[in-house]
């Protein structure tokens, strides 16, 4: 009996604290469809590096490079990024630059990396070959409309602006149940997380699938290089860059990021990864997390009530958490990422409410994670270690901004 009251008090306080934080969410919602109400056409467009760091062939990538050839912006280069001349995502835009000859294009190549994180190489060799002082850094699996570039550079008009980043939806048109509930996670499960740390203390990180940087706020913080040890680089460049003053905007800008784990395998580990590596950049926000899940707590609410004789109490606690997680995802998917598949993910959102509470737990199990075929620990701080590396974890290197 105690164990049942037990149960249905902590079901009933995580529904509470579910609530409350949908609430913020709201609230965040509310506030960022107000800006993008109030946003104009953008005639501010200082000439842009476009960073496009490329590792191997992935599914329809050509039609998503010809996305970023078809700016509605009147001056800016890409740079594509890999280790070899040989790499079949670097053939790819070559192939891809060449029906777009107005576009200036320069292709860099790295080597073997001198980082763990392979990624951080690509941009210091970008950052030295880059001709202008607006860097936007865009991962390969994303596609944007023609006003990208003039809508994330926008914010740069204001001096004080160091970064610029994105919110996306996840798209995964073509592939199975998995696919599209990680593509629900990234719509509506980061959107919230995001908006809800916005209107709460404002950005203080970016996200990997756009980030937009001062070249002189990438000095003023030692680097790219100073990356190059990080699992979340994202995290870590926005968050010095907030640290040093700067200021960090949520564009209203709204771009598609293609999952590419189609099979439940992939995309189970590549979402605990992630889970993983919030875990450690961010330790205090990522234990919250837990207190923002619903079903899990409907659930356990209901089976606490339903195992004390309150069979109506426990389906309705349950129908609530269910519902108020529909409710949650039709309001992001419609009005903030502006979901193609508005039905599809309000449906789907509630188990990916449950299965993210399990990703969340797995989080805990271990500190290894897999990066590029490599099996890495990570330390404080979001540090990525050689498995085979013996040292020390307060002996690391910490990013102080």
């Amino acid at each position: 009996m105690i164990k049942l009251l037990f149960g249905l008090g902590l079901g009933l306080f995580g529904l509470l604290t579910s609530s409350i934080f949908s609430a913020l969410v709201l609230a965040g919602v509310w506030r960022f469809v107000a800006r993008r109400k109030r946003a104009r056409r953008h005639e501010f467009c200082p000439s842009v590096s476009l960073f496009k760091p490329l590792h191997g062939a992935e599914p329809d990538l050509e039609s998503r490079l010809a996305s970023f050839f078809e700016q509605d912006y009147p001056k800016y280069e890409i740079l594509f990024g890999a280790r070899v001349a040989s790499d079949e995502g670097l053939q790819a835009a070559r192939r891809v630059a060449a029906l777009y000859p107005n576009v200036p294009v320069k292709y860099v190549l790295t080597g073997e990396p001198w980082q763990i994180n392979a990624k951080v190489c690509t941009l210091e060799s970008m950052e030295r070959a880059a001709s202008h002082d607006i860097f936007v850094i865009s991962d390969s699996d994303v596609r944007v409309e023609p006003d990208y570039l003039r809508e994330v550079v926008a914010p740069f008009a204001e001096q004080k602006t160091g970064a610029v980043t994105c919110l996306y939806r996840g798209v995964a048109e073509d592939q199975g149940l998995w696919a599209k509930l990680e593509a629900a996670g990234m719509s509506i499960e980061m959107t919230a997380g995001v908006v809800a740390a916005d209107l709460m203390e404002g950005m203080k990180f970016a996200l990997g699938p756009t980030m937009a940087v001062r070249r002189e706020c990438v000095r003023e913080m030692g680097g790219f290089s100073t990356l190059g040890a990080y699992c979340a680089d994202d995290f870590v460049l926005g968050s010095a860059i907030a640290a040093n003053g700067h200021t960090v905007v949520l564009s209203t800008h709204v771009i598609d990021h293609l999952v590419l784990n189609s099979d439940f395998v992939d995309s189970q580990k590549h979402q605990v990864r992630w889970m993983k590596s919030t875990r450690f950049s961010r330790p205090k926000g990522h234990f919250g997390t837990s207190l923002t899940f619903s079903v899990p707590f409907g659930l356990l609410a209901c089976f606490a009530a339903v195992m004390l004789h309150h069979r109506e109490l426990g389906l309705a606690l349950l129908a609530y958490s269910v519902i108020s997680r529909a409710g949650l995802a039709a309001v992001i998917g419609g009005t903030v990422v502006r979901e193609r598949h508005l039905l599809r993910t309000v449906l789907l959102y509630p188990l990916r409410d449950l299965l993210g509470f399990f990703y969340w737990a797995a989080s805990y199990g271990s500190r290894e994670i897999v990066w590029r075929n490599q099996i890495y620990r990570l330390a404080e701080g979001g540090l990525m270690l050689a498995r085979e590396e013996d040292v020390a974890e307060d002996e690391q290197p910490a990013l102080t901004a």
